[in-house]
């Protein structure tokens, strides 16, 4: 036990014979405030080789034609084949948060000794807050190219895809697991690139509606996988394997569900295939800047990367699902 001195006059609820009531609070703050995505903490983490990042893609083997590989034994002519590489590159983005700190309450705060945690809470969710801004610029930053940047902001995942062209609608009516069965089916089929999606993000609406599908017209309830440690979700069994459906609340949908009008995405993806450049640290890193005039403490949170999808063209597809 401690004891301490309080101000009765400015505290008092209630003054009464042998009562005196006075302010009390639990010394935790109720937070179970959205943070992260998933999506973020599954695609590749891997080094910038600068600004901009750059790497090589190939596009095709030295594979000769039917005509070219089979001749005569005894009068044999080879034609010379390359390989076909194009050079592809990520320019770097910047995110930035700012908290400060006033001298004065963080010392009255310290002396009252209730919420003494509050500040290293503030700057962890300052750091969150940055990385929920950072999870759904993953999917959806405005920018529009990688190579010719028009925005300070990432060019999305969705975005690339989309320019990749592959793009699949189902309408309403039509069977959800059907269409993505068959999305797949035509993804791994490809005859030019081996492709493996690895799992399906979808709004939790959308998932939804794949349940309900699932359990109406074929009686069936879907098998779980973990997708991370102690979170599992609802998997669907593909000609890739089985899928996790993975619930991503920064994928959302527009119009009204059930009304015909309603579009949601849900998107076939190689993990394996997207990636984040990072510079200097994939995590984001916190500054304490010096103390200007006013005494004020400044957190300067920092982090600097980009998203890109290799294979956009490929490798990954983009359900549109019309309800």
């Amino acid at each position: 036990m401690q004891g301490q001195f309080v101000d009765l006059m400015a505290a008092a609820d209630y003054l009464g014979p042998a009562a005196v009531e006075v302010d009390r609070y639990q010394t935790e703050i109720f937070d179970i405030v959205r943070r992260r995505g998933v999506f973020g903490q599954r695609i590749k983490q891997v080094p910038a080789t600068g600004h901009p990042s750059r790497f090589f893609e190939e596009t095709a083997i030295a594979a000769p034609t039917a005509a070219q590989a089979f001749v005569d034994p005894r009068n044999m002519a080879p034609v010379g084949l390359s390989p076909t590489r194009v050079e592809l590159s990520v320019p770097l983005k910047a995110l930035v948060s700012q908290i400060n700190y006033n001298l004065f309450d963080l010392e009255v705060t310290a002396q009252q000794s209730q919420f003494a945690y509050l500040q290293a809470k503030d700057l962890a969710d300052a750091v969150d807050g940055l990385m929920r801004t950072h999870d759904v610029a993953l999917w959806s930053g405005s920018d529009t190219s990688l190579s010719a940047p028009t925005t300070p902001q990432y060019f999305g995942v969705v975005g690339q895809i989309e320019a990749g062209g592959n793009t699949v609608t189902i309408t309403k009516g039509n069977s959800i697991v059907n269409g993505l069965k068959t999305t797949i089916a035509t993804m791994v089929s490809n005859s030019s690139y081996q492709v493996r999606p690895t799992a399906i993000y979808a709004n939790p609406m959308l998932l939804d509606l794949i349940d309900q599908e699932m359990k109406t017209e074929f009686n069936v309830v879907l098998n779980t996988v973990e997708i991370t440690g102690g979170v599992r979700v609802k998997a669907l069994t593909t000609q890739a394997g089985e899928l996790p459906l993975i619930p991503e609340w920064a994928l959302g949908y527009t119009g009204v569900l059930g009304s015909g009008s309603a579009v949601l995405p849900a998107y076939v993806v190689t993990e394996d295939l997207i990636e984040y450049h990072w510079l200097t640290d994939p995590n984001p890193r916190v500054f304490k800047l010096g103390l200007p005039n006013s005494l004020s403490q400044q957190q300067v949170v920092v982090k600097f990367g980009a998203p890109v999808v290799k294979g956009a063209n490929f490798a990954h597809y983009e359900v549109k699902v019309q309800n």
